[in-house]
């Protein structure tokens, strides 16, 4: 990783004096002085106070707070950086399994970010605050050697001395106090820029989240995901089950009562007998709406017999001739099935309403544990993800599952979506 204030003074190292990049590295040293004084103040206060009671309950709390006392200063630190580093640094801590103090603090003793966090506070404390202390001597004499003029003029001549017993004549004799002073700024400010990037390069190293941080949490957001996946899909059988067991058998209840009151008034002149068929009828449609709710929430064949018998009784209830091909050896995985099924199932409506095309293919087969659609019209083509028509949705949808989608429609058709799923996902 680059230092900006290094790579500044390393392009354009006349020009690095009269830029704003000194008064920036002035400001995060000396800003870095009073905060690693703090800081070392409060690191010795929790590890003396938390060893000197750790006899009683109390000192393990302390202790446990010191141990973790590099995560906040850390967080302020980064925040700090931005003074003289552009480039923000990534919080190398990831996400919490849960909430409350306990299960923070085991969290984030298991993290090594954490002890190169502790680390760097002890640095900060110790070693940042001492440069910091003398570069804030060098840098305050020299600001008062360049001023010492107005000094003079300001106060009686009798009472501003260089060297003792000496005392200045005059402002103008002062001049040659300013000129090593002038001097001083010089070399502060190229002495500041090489202590901040210095702080800079040791603050990447230990703040900063490395692959090994990155990985974790990465793997972290994958089980999340399928957590989230896995959630999903049985709350939306829970939907299907309680229609399907709920407000469909009432509605098959109530056509079957209707029914029966249409067979009483069979041949009798009663104005009801209309109404009662009518409603029958009704009850019976909104059966049927039902039924197909249930369908599009989640196929009980998709369960029960898998993902080609699933995707074949998809194919006779579509308005456009749907030819099927699933060579598939044995079930997979209950994700895998739903997101394919879904898939193709708004692959199938998004060609019946935009492709106008009269014939479609679906081609269903295993390579490398990896479960890869072919899915074709001959319609007119053209289709484009980013203009809508749902295919971003199916994008999105296999990508849960760490997929892909790949759209191939020239002006004039064919289109083929070519959908990838990994099986182990």
């Amino acid at each position: 990783m680059t230092v900006a204030v290094w790579e500044a003074m390393r392009r354009r190292p006349l020009r690095f004096a009269l830029s704003a990049w000194p008064l920036r590295a002035w400001a995060f040293l000396l800003s870095g002085t009073v905060f690693g004084s703090v800081v070392l103040f409060l690191f010795a206060a929790l590890l003396c106070a938390g060893l000197g009671l750790s006899v009683v309950g109390i000192g393990l709390v302390l202790l446990a707070a010191w141990a973790v006392f590099g995560i906040p200063v850390a967080a302020l630190e980064r925040r700090r950086l931005l003074l003289v580093e552009p480039e923000p640094l990534l919080d190398p801590h990831g996400s919490l399994p849960g909430t409350g103090a306990v299960p923070w603090v085991r969290s984030r003793l298991r993290e090594p970010a954490t002890w190169r966090e502790l680390a760097y506070t002890l640095i900060l404390g110790a070693v940042f605050t001492a440069t910091g202390i003398g570069f804030t001597a060098l840098l305050g004499l020299s600001a008062i050697l360049t001023v010492t003029p107005v000094i003079v003029w300001a106060i009686a001549p009798d009472t501003v001395m260089l060297v003792p017993g000496e005392p200045l004549s005059d402002p103008v004799a002062a001049l040659p106090g300013s000129a090593v002073g002038l001097f001083g700024l010089l070399v502060s400010a190229y002495v500041g820029g090489l202590l901040a990037g210095g702080q800079v390069r040791i603050a990447q190293h230990l703040l900063s989240a490395r692959d090994e941080d990155l990985k974790s949490r990465v793997i972290e957001l994958t089980r999340s995901r399928a957590r989230l996946v896995d959630a999903f899909e049985a709350e939306r059988r829970r939907i299907e089950r309680d229609l399907h067991d709920g407000a469909q058998q009432q509605l098959v209840a109530l056509t079957m009562t209707l029914g029966l009151a249409e067979l009483e008034l069979k041949g009798a002149e009663s104005p009801a007998r209309p109404l009662i068929a009518r409603a029958r009828d009704e009850a019976r449609q909104a059966l049927e709406q039902l039924r197909s709710l249930v369908r599009g929430i989640h196929p009980q064949v998709l369960t029960d017999h898998g993902l080609p018998a699933a995707v074949a009784e998809l194919a006779l209830r579509n308005p456009i001739p749907v030819t099927v091909e699933m060579d598939l050896p044995h079930r997979l995985p209950t994700g895998v099935e739903s997101t394919a099924y879904f898939t193709i199932t708004e692959a199938l409506t998004n060609a019946s309403k935009h492709s106008g095309a009269d014939q479609v293919s679906v081609v269903g087969q295993l390579s490398n544990d990896k479960l890869v659609l072919l899915i074709t019209d001959n319609g007119h083509g053209g289709a484009d993800p980013a203009a809508g028509a749902g295919l971003q949705g199916l994008a999105d949808r296999v990508a849960i599952l760490k997929g892909r989608l790949i759209v191939t429609s020239p002006v004039g058709g064919p289109t083929q979506l070519r959908v990838e799923v990994p099986c182990s996902a």
